[in-house]
This record gives C-alpha cells, structure tokens and sequence, in this order.
C-alpha cells in the first residue's frame, strides 16, 4: 500500500457555488473513508482556494477515481486537480519502512 495525495485548486467562485454540491462531495468521501481509502481530507485556508485529499491505495487510481466522480470536479468548482504519490516514513499511519 501506498499513500497518495489529491491536490485540488479551486476556481474563482468556489465558494460562492459550493453549497449546492457540499452535501454530494462530504458523502462520497465518508464512502471512500468507509472502505479506508480516504486518510484525511480537507479545504485550505486564508485563502481558502485549494484542498488537499490522503488516499491509501495500491496505485494512484484510487484518488483519481474519487476526482473523477466528485461533484465539485463534475460541476467545475475545481479549477484543476492532480495527483502526487507521498511516501510516508515517520508517523502512526506511515507506510514505508526506514
């Protein structure tokens, strides 16, 4: 297993357009977080114009598969999106060994 890190950058009206998919967007990353996909998942702040998402997986495609099917990206809220393996050496949840 793997970590691997969603990076999102949000479009200008992010804020403003949110609300409408807030509710769709929270429930499919509990059913990613259900499933332990889903590490840690949270907005930036000040400002608050990107997110940053932890998956746990064999391959990136997991967290390109939650992009994939997530309202704010479907809905244009998410200017762009990309995904970086991390490797995770020192912490409770690291997973490669040193």
């Amino acid at each position: 297993m793997k970590h691997f890190i969603l990076f999102y950058e949000t479009a200008p009206d992010y804020m403003e357009r949110r609300g409408e998919f807030r509710s769709v967007h929270l429930n499919l990353a509990r059913e990613f977080q259900a499933r332990g996909e889903l590490v840690l998942a949270g907005a930036l702040a000040d400002p608050a114009d990107g997110a940053v998402l932890v998956f746990k997986g064999e391959d990136k495609s997991v967290a390109e598969r939650f992009a994939q099917e997530d309202p704010y990206v479907q809905n244009g809220l998410i200017a762009n999106w990309r995904v970086r393996e991390w490797t995770t050496v020192v912490g409770e949840g690291a997973l490669t060994k040193v």
